[in-house]
């Protein structure tokens, strides 16, 4: 058996998949150009490396379960005015990740708060932090179904692990105590560990409203806000017929 057959077989074996698909060629131009057996070795190490990174992105966006197939690239700041363009791709350096920032959105239905959140966990997705995208009630409704199986405390530690956590619509929601407090146990062991991007069409004075628990509520703008980023959106919807689908 020739030793470039031996090799083809060693990568299969080791599972080197991003080497696999570039070896061939590689070791074609090193006999061609005579190049050093160091740059041999690193150009096919460097193949498999972006392999790999490229595998761990994809897997993070299957994870994070974006929605909405929206990038800041495409988010068509000319229809909405009222968000400052230079303030979303400042925040699209994920500074506020690094500084366990939050950001609210808060606008009325239509507006792009979940277009903008979901391009910003994008961002971090490719920046190789982990995120989840949650709508609102889906995971309060997951939160109330891990009291009853005593999973609570697990679940909550695993959203805990989330370098960004998105909770989109909250809104007038249909809560119970239980929920509310799951979430407010949530929210306060991610303060000042991790980022929230929270989307909302209530001003903070509503929240007391939503969750029906002053104290609480109390609770959770001091720690929400207190290192925050408030975005408020106040033009028209993107959803209108005339903008062919923008949302």
């Amino acid at each position: 058996m020739t030793t470039k057959k031996k090799l083809h077989e060693l990568v299969d074996t080791l599972h080197l998949a991003g080497i696999k698909a570039v070896l061939a060629e590689e070791l074609a131009r090193a006999e061609k150009n005579g190049c050093p057996h160091s740059e041999l070795l690193y150009r096919l190490l460097a193949a498999e490396h972006a392999h790999r990174q490229q595998r761990s992105l994809l897997y993070r966006l299957q994870q994070a379960k974006i929605p909405v197939d929206w990038t800041l690239e495409s988010f068509p700041f000319n229809l909405q005015p009222t968000i400052h363009k230079s303030q979303i791709m400042s925040l699209a350096q994920l500074d506020f990740i690094g500084k366990a920032q939050n950001i609210v959105l808060i606008g009325n239905p239509g507006t792009g708060k979940t277009g903008l959140a979901a391009g910003l966990l994008r961002k971090a997705l490719v920046a190789g932090y982990r995120g989840r995208f949650y709508n609102a009630q889906d995971l309060l409704d997951e939160l109330y179904t891990s009291l009853a199986d005593r999973y609570s405390p697990r679940l909550i530690k695993k959203l805990c692990r989330y370098d960004l956590l998105v909770i989109d619509e909250l809104g007038y929601l249909t809560l119970n105590p239980e929920q509310v407090n799951a979430f407010f146990k949530l929210m306060e062991q991610r303060y000042g560990q991790k980022s929230t991007i929270v989307t909302t069409n209530l001003d903070y004075d509503l929240w007391y409203d939503l969750f029906a628990n002053k104290p609480l509520v109390d609770a959770l703008l001091d720690r929400l806000r207190h290192h925050c980023i408030t975005v408020k959106i106040d033009g028209p919807s993107l959803r209108r017929p005339e903008h062919n689908g923008d949302k």
